[in-house]
Formats: structure tokens, C-alpha cells, sequence
């Protein structure tokens, strides 16, 4: 068992160093740049994701909304994950794959952030919803494996890729960059940074 445990140790840190490539950090760089510009501008995060990745698009709105490290004014972001009675209604009466896009059409105006999270980059809703954030003018932001084709083809404007197959891996990087990105958006907000 202790030599398994220390592979999987071993395997996340090379996947954290993997992304101390210059053009991977850049990608994030520029996916926190969007949300700063468009939370300057007084839009709003629309995050989204299934199972695992539903919990953390729901974290990291309450992180935002509420605090992360400092107290300070909320910072407008909202999980379609999180109502039950508008997902399964969407779901019962027209289909499963349009239970973020609906969302989206309803809440979403242009500049506003849609950020989709994704293990498998390629489950219908989440195409779906990045196709209707397009065409209703609003900024997409993918965090996915490492399949991102189907991504592509929606048009996602930024995509941070996770090169690895493992679930537990992907969301585990997820988490770390959603973590990141709420400590450096609120420190933007106290500072004044843009």
C-alpha cells in the first residue's frame, strides 16, 4: 500500500510541474484576465459542471460570493448546479443536455464569464451550454482533461487542459486552479489591481 500511495504522490506533483510550462501558465494567466475584466466591468461567473465537477462550479461560486481568505464585497458568481427544481425541470420536460444552456439563456448577458468544468470534455450539456454562452455574447472558460476537440469546436475562448486520464487527477487540478483563481481575484479586489 505505501508504495502505491507514493506513486500517486509522485504522479500529482508531475502533474503540478507540468504545468510550470510558460504557454500552460500562460492559458490560466489569461482565463484570470477575462474573469478580472469582466468582474471590473460589473458581469458575473456563470459556472457549471456534472457530479465532481458540479460541487466545485458550486465551491468556488461560494468562495467568490462570499469570502476566500478576506472579508470583503461579494464578488457576483452563481452555480447552475445548484437548483434542483430548474435542472430537473429542464431536464424531465425538454432534455438532460440543455439543463446549463437553458440556464444560461435565462441569466447570462453579454460579458458575462461562462466557465464550464469538464473531466471528459465531451458530455452534451456542457457543448451545449458553451454553445449557447457564444451566440448570447458571453466569455467561455473551459477547465477539462485532456481531450479538448469537441471544446474547440464549441469555440471555447480559453481552455486550461489537465494532461492526464485520471478523474480524481483532473478534478484534484481543478480544484487547485479554482482555489487560485479566488485567492488571486480577491486580492485584485482589495488592491484595486485589474
Amino acid at each position: 500500500m505505501n508504495d502505491d500511495f507514493l506513486k500517486k504522490i509522485e504522479w500529482r506533483v508531475e502533474q503540478f510541474r507540468h504545468f510550470q510550462d510558460s504557454s500552460k501558465l500562460s492559458t490560466f494567466q489569461e482565463a484570470l484576465k477575462i474573469i478580472n475584466e469582466a468582474l471590473a466591468s460589473g458581469n458575473k461567473i456563470l459556472v457549471f459542471g456534472n457530479g465532481g465537477s458540479a460541487t466545485q462550479a458550486s465551491h468556488f461560486a461560494a468562495e467568490l460570493v462570499n469570502r476566500f481568505y478576506f472579508n470583503r464585497k461579494p464578488l457576483p458568481a452563481l452555480a447552475l448546479t445548484s437548483d434542483m427544481a430548474c435542472i430537473t425541470s429542464i431536464g424531465n420536460d425538454t432534455d438532460f443536455k440543455y439543463i446549463f444552456s437553458r440556464q444560461l439563456e435565462a441569466l447570462g448577458k453579454e460579458g458575462d464569464i461562462a466557465l464550464g468544468l469538464t473531466t471528459g470534455g465531451r458530455s452534451p450539456n456542457i457543448m451545449e451550454a458553451f454553445r449557447s454562452a457564444k451566440s448570447t455574447g458571453l466569455r467561455t472558460i473551459a477547465l477539462c482533461g485532456p481531450y479538448t476537440g469537441e471544446l474547440e469546436t464549441a469555440g471555447v475562448e480559453t481552455i486550461i487542459s489537465i494532461p492526464s486520464q485520471d478523474t480524481p487527477v483532473i478534478q484534484e487540478l481543478h480544484l487547485f486552479f479554482l482555489h487560485m483563481a479566488a485567492e488571486i481575484l480577491e486580492k485584485n479586489l482589495l488592491t484595486g489591481d485589474k
